[in-house]
């Protein structure tokens, strides 16, 4: 009889055994994000000394390919803009030592709907660094208060994503006081020949 048990328990440990490793296998994968990326892009902006280069950068995560009628919606996304060194060595001259604030781009699409939204209040979070000559790269990232719209999918094929012919950087400068100075950047991209390449690599799938 105790023998007749102990196989039983043992048939019933093989079953559960059995049964996880059906389940492991059947269970639909989780679906990695694709990383998107810009390339650095030029654009003018306005400063407190006049339209100044800025060149942009910008990273978002999103699915490497999607159904025809479906969604896109970019998250974690990411960014930075550089003061050249010029521009950097001239705000630390006129005692701007920081900056906090918040950045707004439009951004548009091929194959999907809307062709155009706009990303606003990506955050530049407040930085105060030590003066080191050469450029500066400030970043901003995707926080709570960042709203990002959503783009439906057309056709079968390929959409892609570019950042917009201008965004708007709306800032404080922090002066070595202490104090804060509003600054209100609005940059168009540089005309260039060809004209420089907006997108964000790589291309989204429409299945």
């Amino acid at each position: 009889m105790g023998q007749q048990v102990r196989l039983i328990r043992r048939a019933g440990v093989a079953s559960v055994i059995m049964i996880s490793a059906v389940s492991t296998l059947t269970a639909a994968p989780a679906m990695a994000g694709t990383s998107f990326a810009t390339g650095a892009i030029a654009y003018m902006c306005g400063t407190p000394f006049g339209q100044q280069p800025l060149e942009v950068r910008m990273n978002f995560t999103g699915p490497g390919s999607v159904a025809a009628g479906g969604t896109v919606t970019p998250t974690g996304i990411t960014g930075s803009f550089v003061f050249d060194a010029t521009l950097n060595a001239v705000l630390y001259a006129s005692n701007r030592d920081g900056l906090r604030g918040t950045v707004t781009t439009p951004v548009t699409g091929t194959n999907v709907t809307p062709a155009s939204v706009a990303v606003t209040n990506l955050r530049i979070p407040e930085q105060v660094p030590p003066y080191v000559p050469g450029p500066r790269t400030v970043q901003f990232v995707q926080d709570a208060s960042t709203v990002v719209p959503t783009f439906g999918t057309s056709t079968p094929g390929q959409a892609v994503i570019s950042l917009g012919p201008t965004l708007r950087i709306d800032a404080d400068f922090h002066l070595r006081d202490g104090s804060w100075s509003p600054w209100t950047g609005n940059c168009t991209v540089k005309n260039t020949n060809p004209a420089q390449n907006r997108a964000f690599s790589p291309a989204i799938t429409i299945n």
